[in-house]
């Protein structure tokens, strides 16, 4: 306690003057009335804001975000306020591909709707801390203070510079973003199924032309997928998972495979640490343009608050980081945080359904929008939304007898930032704990966490929808299988959600009933359900809605195994134990764990059956692939040669069946399945059918990797989630050559590994490694924005400066005094 004491008085020491003092020697002043601030930023752009309060805190970092991506924000904001088809015409997609006018429907009429105001209103737990609101209200100021001291007809991004749609934003708008977030796993990802719901108008019984099937994939990946050379398509990662269904009614499809949808964490405890202290690996995955992006940030009221780590854009909070003796992360909930509902419809009235025989009139709400025409005539475009009493209609499947409505979790959820913002202040797992316990805000991700004690944590705290396992196996329409929720049934109020006495708001699973972990050894997720966070110790009797002994895929698989080789030292990285070095060697190991498991298989196959027979019948010859199979190391670092052609067979192999020789078996989850089935003749075509594609696209079957999978024209190590690559990266030759803000065309796409964390907890405090794959800043102009994409692509990391002396160190320091 006297070291933090001693280090938050000096720290102190480094705050804003009064107006009268001399200016920082290596710096600039600028001024606001009400806040003040500081902003130090060393290496790679990275600022450490300092400030008095929370106002002053959220002004210097809504200062020193607006310095690296105004334009990312301006055009958020722009989306927000149901703006993009005055500015930029109805037909134009937002980064995450809904059309502009649909999106706009969407946001206008959340806005009329006053949703986000009302739960505004509410006193904390369930609005915001008086701390919090003014932090926003900070960060909002500080963001319009840097736009109006350099003018909007210069600033350095050209994606936004002298757009008529850049201007002030409020802490309104900062509120909106944090709510639209927060529904990122239901409405946020049904834009476009909201806004363009309509009644049908044909004969009784017609159905929709796709029921629900749009709808399915805008919840697990609302980008759409890049191309790379390869030919293969790969599933871009977004951290949003989807709704699923029963095959039998018109439901969600599961979209992209699980596996392939989110991020790792590791709470290392002190029995698997070499200085018996905890240690934490962050790895999420996210798009690499648009809104999803990460920031790095430090943001410190010394003797109050302390924390370092990253923040979704917009948000002006520390969402994955560490304070001096806690850190943490998040990964993707593999439970559903949102519930279908299937309402059956009055007879004769498409507007009307039943709830226990009774009919219920669906809310109607007008919403004008102001389009630009392609002659740059403005006009207005109105729409009707539908709302049951669960939550909003959707287009898709809506028939004369029946529709489906959404109900989120999320819905009612700005509870969020109340908990980061508690936890940025923890220095334990008692009180991050305490931070789940009082605000249950944490949206639709899991929680892993360690401190000093080397006690490492999982839980998950996520809003879910409170069906009950009785109340699921009755309510849920056929054909849902075992690990599927299924569309409940809207007619009868007994299928309504519960609740928990423990839980802060009605309608989700209170913390009694939420799967979690505490040991010493560690926990781990990797978009995995939680039963094998630890295999020691499965999580079991858990509610179904929970989805409990879903099979690993290949990367969770993969992690779980990096963790066993380096606690027993059989990983080649040393003795057993994890060291901060091992621990950045282990994530950026690029091992492709499907590879490992089937190349010999698939080698052995192609010097067997030198000519396979294509899909169209096409005889082709492999032995020049199996030659470059055979020196493949199994592993994608940029210059590995045999990636590229193993990731266009793997992704043209159907089901699992086809794949492997030895399926998989729930009493071994972690070596099942294995070995690949080269007697499949669908495996056969698939080789020759991949051979055949890059030679069409004159692309050599020994391309290293980094050759078709760039940022800014930078080799990217790295591959799928359904490869079976711990370190996820999905990406084209040409992403990152226009900018971040909106990708310019579908090969502009990339994601998957954004900010890696490695922390170690040592008892004079934190030891960290990062890197931010992307950098600070969506400008394309900016130094910041490929800096670090190119320590990515020859695994360097950042040493984090966490205290004042060393920030101060750092011989490339630049520091703002922001003063009233």
């Amino acid at each position: 306690m006297v070291a933090v004491l001693c280090l938050a008085s000096g720290t102190a020491a480094l705050l804003p003057a009064p107006a009268s003092a001399a200016p920082e020697p290596n710096g600039e002043r600028v001024g606001d009335h009400g806040y003040t601030a500081q902003i130090r930023r060393t290496e790679y752009g990275i600022p450490h804001v300092l400030a008095h309060d929370y106002g002053g805190l959220g002004y210097g970092y809504g200062y020193a975000f607006a310095q690296d991506n105004l334009c990312q924000l301006a055009d958020q904001v722009m989306t927000l306020r149901g703006e993009r088809s005055r500015y930029l015409g109805p037909t134009e997609t937002t980064a995450e591909g809904t059309p502009n006018l649909a999106s706009d429907t969407y946001h206008q009429g959340l806005r009329q709707a006053g949703t986000v105001r009302r739960l505004l209103d509410r006193p904390a737990p369930l609005g915001p801390t008086p701390e919090l609101r003014r932090m926003v209200e900070g960060y909002a100021a500080g963001y319009n203070r840097y736009l109006r001291d350099t003018g909007a007809a210069h600033l350095p991004d050209p994606t936004c510079t002298g757009k008529p749609w850049v201007g002030p934003i409020n802490a309104m708008d900062i509120w909106n973003l944090v709510y639209d977030v927060n529904g990122a796993s239901g409405a946020t990802a049904l834009k476009q199924a909201i806004a363009t719901a309509t009644p049908p108008t044909g004969a009784a019984g017609e159905a929709a032309p796709k029921p629900l099937r749009a709808a399915t994939g805008a919840m697990a990946a609302t980008a759409a997928p890049s191309v790379a050379a390869t030919g293969a398509a790969s599933v871009p990662e977004r951290e949003t998972p989807s709704i699923s269904s029963t095959p039998s009614t018109p439901p969600m499809s599961k979209g992209p495979r699980r596996d392939d949808l989110g991020s790792n964490g590791w709470a290392l405890g002190r029995d698997v640490t070499r200085g018996r202290e905890g240690m934490l690996l962050a790895n999420p995955h996210l798009a690499w343009i648009g809104g999803d992006r990460f920031y790095q940030v430090q943001l410190t009221i010394p003797g109050v608050l302390d924390v370092a780590g990253a923040s979704i854009y917009g948000t002006p909070l520390v969402e994955i980081g560490h304070t001096r003796t806690l850190a943490w992360t998040h990964t993707t909930s593999y439970t559903d945080h949102a519930s279908l509902y299937r309402l059956a419809l009055a007879p004769g009235d498409p507007t009307s359904y039943l709830v226990d025989g009774r009919a219920v009139p669906m809310t109607r709400r007008t919403v004008p929008v102001t389009v630009r025409g392609a002659d740059g005539k403005l006009s207005t475009v109105s729409s009707t939304l539908y709302t049951s009493r669960y939550g909003p209609v959707l287009a898709e499947g809506w028939t004369r007898t029946e529709a489906y409505a959404l109900r989120d979790a999320n819905a009612d959820n700005l509870r969020s930032m109340n908990e980061w913002l508690a936890i940025g202040r923890a220095g334990s797992v008692a009180q991050l704990k305490q931070a789940h316990q009082t605000y249950q805000g944490i949206p639709w991700t899991y929680t892993i966490a360690t401190d000093t004690t080397g006690t490492a944590y999982f839980n998950d705290s996520s809003a879910v929808p409170h069906v009950a396992d009785d109340r699921l196996k009755r309510c849920a329409l056929p054909g849902g299988g075992e690990d599927l929720p299924g569309v409940l049934d809207g007619s009868t109020s007994a299928c309504d959600w519960g609740s928990d006495p423990d839980a802060v708001v009605p309608g989700i699973f209170g913390p009694g009933h939420q799967p979690r972990l505490t040991r010493t050894d560690y926990v781990a997720n990797s978009n995995n359900d939680s039963t094998l966070t630890n295999p020691a110790e499965p999580l079991t009797g858990y509610p179904r809605m929970y989805r409990a002994g879903v099979p690993l895929g290949p990367r969770a698989q993969l992690g779980l195994q990096m963790i066993a080789g380096r606690h027993d030292g059989s990983d080649g990285l040393g003795a057993p134990g994890f060291t901060l070095s091992t621990l950045q060697a282990s994530m950026l190991g690029d091992r492709n764990y499907t590879a490992e498991l089937g190349r010999d298989d698939a080698v052995a196959m192609c010097r067997a059956h030198p000519v396979l027979t294509a899909t169209d019948g096409t005889e082709v010859d492999v032995r020049a692939a199996c030659d470059v199979l055979a020196a493949w190391d199994t592993r994608d670092d940029p210059d590995s040669r045999g990636a590229v052609l193993w990731k266009a067979f793997r992704t043209r192999v159907g089901g699992p069946h086809a794949w492997w020789r030895v399926p998989y078996d729930p009493a071994q989850p972690l070596t099942t399945p294995r070995g690949l089935n080269g007697d499949e003749p669908q495996v056969r075509r698939a080789l020759a059918d991949a051979v055949r594609k890059l030679a069409a696209g004159k692309v050599p079957l020994d391309a290293p990797i980094g050759s078709v999978q760039r940022w800014a024209g930078i080799p990217l190590p790295g591959c799928s989630g359904g490869e079976g690559c711990f370190n996820v990266v999905n990406a084209s030759p040409t992403s990152g050559s226009g900018g971040a803000t909106r990708p310019s065309s579908p090969d502009d796409y990339a994601s998957g590994s954004s900010f890696i964390m490695a922390t170690e907890l040592t008892a004079q405090g934190p030891r960290t490694r990062t890197i931010l794959t992307y950098g600070q800043s969506a400008n394309p102009e900016s130094p910041h924005y490929n800096d670090q994409t190119v320590l990515f692509s020859h695994k360097r990391w950042v040493t984090e400066r966490f205290t004042g002396a060393e920030i101060a160190s750092d011989p490339r320091l630049r520091t703002t005094t922001l003063r009233g």
